[in-house]
């Protein structure tokens, strides 16, 4: 979480630096520019990342782009989450950031407002058209700046048993009312068999969802954040899978445990609401059932809509504390669209990829093995990342996370009212804000 008591969110474009007031003290540094850079010379980079195999995806850069461009970068595994956000605003307090970092997209609004990443808008070439809008809005917080360059993302997507939905005469929802009647219809067929559950331990899963629904939990006017969390969108998500938790329509457990394992595996649960990567998470939990898994678009809110949310992903971003921040933003933007580099992310580290070349080339050219039943599956997949919806994080997403495990865990557990769990993580994330510093709308 952010490390001072008051600060500004500096939203900066390339020719000009606008401060939003958002504390009480500004940050007086603006704009990509390399003071004091030596271009003539060899320029070496630290990149700290937490993604498997980056040594070897760097290693390209270092025998190819980077030795011809004299930029040689050398990478420091991390761990991930919020204790890599802690470490790198501690390492800037000292001034002593690295070059270079992995950053979840919600955790980019903190490292900005501790004006720990620069904005490499000047830097990154054509990049912006090798993404989806909705994926690319997220490293420039709505603003004419860039603070990152997408690296993965994950567009959400609707996961069902395919052999149990024809066994039960079930037809795929394509709209959430329709996912309502399906689990109704299932629970009649098979009493001790869920369509889903309602999960809390995973805060990403109900942050996609709300943001599919059009929610905007953070956003700023003025000199002032205003937090959307207890929004009319994300009410709606809570209240329509708290009504099916109360009614017994869902199953009500966690997910990631031996249980929830079991029941994927044995048929118990027969769908799941997920993300692209979800065939590695099923191929742990559920290998028995390997081809009989098929995968559609989110259920929608209208049936005219096409959109769906995401649930994680991160990006990479250059330091405020760089040297060479020019040359950071040039491997930044390299690393994550060119296809060499993408095929050795994907191949190495197992990622799916935000630019959208990528999507449907080389590794993504076939299906996942867990899912080699459904030929179209990464095809598929790209189409619904194009619809990705626009997010809007905030500096202390990990406390709305926190208190959405504790609120929503207990509502779940209890089958009580999940409006009133959003209110709590509405009234603690702004509770937050004020008590770091922040002007908060009322």
């Amino acid at each position: 979480m952010p490390i001072t008591k008051r600060r500004r969110l500096v939203l900066r474009s390339a020719a000009t630096c606008v401060a939003v007031a958002l504390g009480a003290t500004a940050l007086t540094s603006c704009g990509s520019e390399d003071a004091g850079e030596d271009s003539s010379g060899p320029v070496s980079l630290t990149y700290w990342t937490w993604t498997p195999g980056m040594d070897k995806v760097v290693e390209l850069w270092n025998e190819g782009p980077g030795k011809k461009d004299r930029i040689t970068v050398t990478v420091k595994k991390q761990a991930s989450g919020d204790t890599l956000v802690t470490k790198i605003l501690t390492a800037h307090k000292a001034g002593k950031a690295p070059d270079l970092v992995q950053a979840e997209y919600q955790a980019l609004p903190t490292l900005v407002s501790n004006d720990a990443v620069a904005d490499i808008a000047g830097d990154v070439g054509d990049a912006k058209g090798k993404f989806a809008d909705g994926v690319w809005q997220q490293t420039t917080l709505g603003t004419d700046a860039v603070y990152a360059v997408p690296q993965d993302i994950g567009p959400m997507m609707f996961y069902y048993r395919e052999d149990l939905f024809k066994e039960y005469g079930l037809t795929v929802p394509t709209t959430w009312e329709q996912f309502a009647e399906t689990a109704r219809a299932l629970k009649k067929k098979a009493p001790d068999t869920d369509l889903t559950t309602f999960s809390a331990n995973d805060s990403g899963l109900f942050a996609g969802l709300a943001q599919q629904a059009g929610a905007k939990w953070w956003t700023t006017s003025g000199d002032k954040w205003n937090v959307g969390i207890d929004d009319a969108a994300t009410r709606k998500v809570a209240e329509f899978w708290g009504g099916l938790v109360e009614e017994g329509a869902v199953d009500n457990q966690p997910m990631y445990t031996p249980a929830w394992n079991k029941a994927l595996n044995t048929g118990k649960q027969i769908a799941w609401v997920s993300a692209v990567w979800a065939p590695g998470t099923l191929t742990t939990a559920a290998p028995d059932t390997k081809g009989k898994w098929a995968m559609a678009p989110l259920p929608q809110w209208s049936p005219s809509d096409k959109v769906t949310g995401s649930w994680g992903g991160s990006s990479t971003a250059v330091t405020t504390d760089s040297g060479h921040k020019a040359a950071a933003a040039k491997f930044a933007a390299w690393l994550n669209t060119d296809d060499a580099a993408l095929q050795a992310l994907a191949k190495e580290s197992g990622i799916y990829p935000a630019a959208t070349n990528a999507q449907t080339s080389g590794a993504f050219a076939t299906p996942p093995d867990y899912f080699s039943n459904q030929s179209d599956f990464y095809a598929e997949a790209a189409e619904i990342a194009k619809t990705t919806a626009p997010s809007a994080w905030g500096p202390n997403v990990n406390v709305a996370y926190t208190t959405f495990k504790d609120a929503f865990g207990k509502a779940a557990k209890d089958k009580s009212d999940f409006g009133a769990a959003l209110t709590t993580m509405q009234d603690d994330t702004v509770a937050d804000l004020k008590k770091q510093g922040f002007e908060v709308s009322e």
